[in-house]
């Protein structure tokens, strides 16, 4: 009794406790409140009995997961790559939770304008041509802005596929990207060096490397709810042929796989043949009246249509609301199956407003036909929601896919008992650009039990 009543036995015990329930826990089950806002790198996927529903609209059980605020900063490359761009800053957050079977994701994006629609087709009244929009901004001799960009709001995350990438965990999105790299072209003799000064291309640098894309993209998935899921490798890598630099864009769509190999220099792989899915170009060459010089004009167009931003993959079918140009004329009259469109009469086909600035007509033509993404490229369940201000991205995905091709990460793969391991990934924001985007490298992922 008297040893019950003693401070120091509850001193004892309470120690007792507090290092057996610190010894129960993994790295990444110490946190016992989490906040509601974090900062810096790490990410806490919070595991959760309630899932998500994947539609854009924030459910309540979003408040339990800590949001992660970020802002990701357009790089310079030192080629001009991303010239007109460089050092912009979008801002952000992130938050994430996980179940049994599947991890979920919810980014908000500050974002003052939805653009969605990439390089769409006008009307030109003085050359008396068509042409698109360009997906990123232009810029004359002096560096004057000309033209803004065209170009689509993405959202792309990069994952170590298997822990293969060496350099990813300190690197992450830097691990794969191959920017102004020198190498020695070997198709002409002899052979010279060349700069690689307006290009820049995505490859790992081992044969057995490899890093899981996902990119949500208005042109891919976009209008299915889904993310694109893609992977990169090596596609030749530095060392073929004492090439430095790399032979080619190491980013494929899901399912593509090594089908042979190039008999010239660079001696690149070759893949397999995508299946027709996720977005194609919507263009064409046809001879003015027939007999003319040849011009780039729409492949398809919804005659009398408003305001659209694609061309669904249905609709170029038969009974479908898309029709295909067939004729194009000296005064930029598209001729179709039934009809024809003069873009001469009034500006819904051409531009309007300010010539740098300004918008297009109401009735310009989208420059993409879409169709689902498919198959592994479908692994990401996502929908996506312009509010005003900004976007909502809402995805969710297994923590282990079907995959056997080493294309996708296992969430599962180096797990501890019940535990996950923690994951590095970086994330790229794109803001009514093609190529041009924002990076927020070295983040990491963590599993809060």
């Amino acid at each position: 009794m008297k040893l019950l009543q003693s401070r120091y036995f509850w001193v004892i015990t309470s120690f007792i406790l507090l290092f057996g329930y610190w010894q129960s826990c993994t790295k990444d089950d110490q946190i016992l409140d989490l906040p509601s806002s974090l900062t810096g790198k790490e990410l806490i996927s919070k595991l959760t009995t309630t899932a998500p529903t994947i539609d854009g609209v924030i459910d309540d059980v979003w408040k339990n997961a800590a949001k992660l605020d970020f802002a990701a900063t357009v790089p310079d490359p030192g080629n001009n790559l991303f010239s007109g761009y460089i050092n912009e800053t979008y801002k952000g957050t992130l938050r994430s939770m996980y179940d049994n079977d599947y991890i979920y994701f919810l980014a908000e994006i500050v974002d003052a304008e939805k653009n969605v629609k990439s390089a769409p087709w006008y009307f030109n009244p003085t050359t008396s041509r068509w042409a698109q929009e360009p997906t990123g901004r232009t810029y004359n001799s002096s560096g004057v802005l000309t033209r803004e960009g065209w170009g689509e709001d993405k959202l792309a995350f990069l994952w170590n596929i298997d822990n293969s990438t060496a350099k990813f965990n300190s690197l992450t999105c830097y691990a794969s990207c191959h920017v102004f790299t020198p190498y020695v072209d070997y198709s002409v003799s002899p052979a010279i060096p060349k700069s690689n000064a307006s290009s820049g291309n995505h490859y790992t640098n081992g044969v057995n490397e490899k890093i899981d894309q996902w990119w949500l993209h208005p042109n891919r998935g976009f209008l299915f709810n889904n993310m694109d899921d893609n992977y990169q490798d090596w596609a030749g890598g530095p060392s073929v042929t004492n090439l430095v630099g790399g032979s080619g864009n190491g980013r494929h769509f899901d399912d593509l796989v090594v089908s042979g190999a190039s008999s010239t220099w660079p001696f690149a792989p070759s893949y397999t043949a995508d299946a027709t899915q996720g977005s194609f170009n919507n263009r064409q060459n046809l001879k003015l009246d027939d007999t003319g010089a040849v011009v780039t004009v729409p492949a398809w167009v919804i005659p009398n249509e408003n305001n659209y931003e694609f061309i669904q993959g249905t609709d170029t079918l038969a009974g479908g609301k898309a029709v295909k140009i067939t004729k194009v004329g000296l005064n930029g009259v598209l001729t179709y199956n039934g009809g024809t469109i003069d873009p001469n009469v009034g500006t819904d086909y051409q531009r309007i407003g300010d010539p740098v600035s300004g918008g297009i007509g109401p009735k310009s033509i989208p420059g993409s036909v879409v169709t689902p993404v498919l198959k592994g490229r479908a692994d990401i369940n996502c929908y996506s929601n312009y509010t005003g201000s900004g976007w909502v991205y809402e995805f969710k995905r297994l923590l282990k896919t079907s995959d056997k091709l080493k294309q996708d990460i296992d969430f599962t793969k180096d797990k501890v008992g019940d535990q996950l391991a923690d994951q590095p990934f970086g994330v790229a924001v794109f803001n009514r650009s093609n190529y041009q985007h924002a990076i927020k490298p070295n983040l990491l992922l963590k599993f809060q039990k």
